[in-house]
């Protein structure tokens, strides 16, 4: 139950029972509220059937893998594939955690939910490029140090913008889990759980997944060419 427009109109939610109609519910809905308030009075009634319910679940679903797909365009082209894989599943991993809240305590997911977690993937996958492009730029810097010391530098080097960007994101998502009302609660809700996990997947997935496809710095920086002292050719 939520107020509606105003403190006086209500909107009631309610799952159909086997064998049950619409118009029965909300009968009994009505006979029930006018026990309590003889003036209250039911204006409309609308019904979602598990046509909707397909459909949001399909088209939620090609949402995400469209932009999962678009993500790893960018990552490839911008970085290498070993770091374009290793956002995506860092970024799914965030989804996979937020889904898997909901449907353990069975929360609602609708539509602002579906909007919640889109808007999560993008923001995972630009702390993510930030650590991959301090992990380029070291590995060019710190040319004699190996990979676990660059990935560790660049993460260490990121740490406090993390801190401040995600605590700023959280204090406005805490705002409107708290006043935002029944409207915007599971909206804040998967917000906050993805921005916790969002510093965490970043951190500590990400970077150990390069570290467990052997990224190097030849990945970035290719060896000088030999020549060859008596010919001058290039080897």
């Amino acid at each position: 139950m939520q107020n509606f427009g105003s403190s006086r109109d209500v909107l009631i939610r309610m799952h159909l029972e086997k064998n049950q109609s619409s118009a029965d519910l909300s009968q009994k809905v009505g006979e029930v509220l006018k026990k309590q308030d003889p003036g209250a009075e039911i204006r409309r009634v609308e019904f979602v059937g598990p046509q909707v319910g397909r459909e949001l679940a399909e088209n939620g679903a090609l949402a995400l893998l469209v932009t999962a797909a678009g993500i790893v365009l960018y990552l490839w082209l911008r970085f290498e594939w070993r770091f374009g894989l290793s956002a995506i599943v860092a970024n799914l991993h965030d989804v996979v955690i937020i889904l898997g809240f909901f449907a353990f305590f069975q929360w609602e997911f609708s539509l602002p939910v579906l909007a919640a977690v889109l808007a999560v993937l993008g923001y995972s996958v630009n702390e993510s490029v930030i650590v991959f492009d301090r992990v380029r730029e070291y590995f060019r810097k710190m040319r004699k140090a190996s990979t676990a010391e660059v990935i560790d530098a660049a993460i260490t080097s990121t740490i406090s913008r993390t801190i401040i960007t995600h605590g700023s994101t959280q204090v406005m998502a805490t705002t409107m889990l708290l006043f935002g009302g029944p409207a915007l609660h599971y909206f804040a809700l998967a917000l906050t759980i993805g921005i916790l996990f969002g510093i965490y997947s970043s951190v500590f997935v990400a970077a150990a997944l390069l570290m467990w496809m052997k990224v190097t710095r030849s990945h970035f920086i290719k060896p000088p060419k030999k020549r060859d002292e008596h010919e001058g050719a290039v080897v």
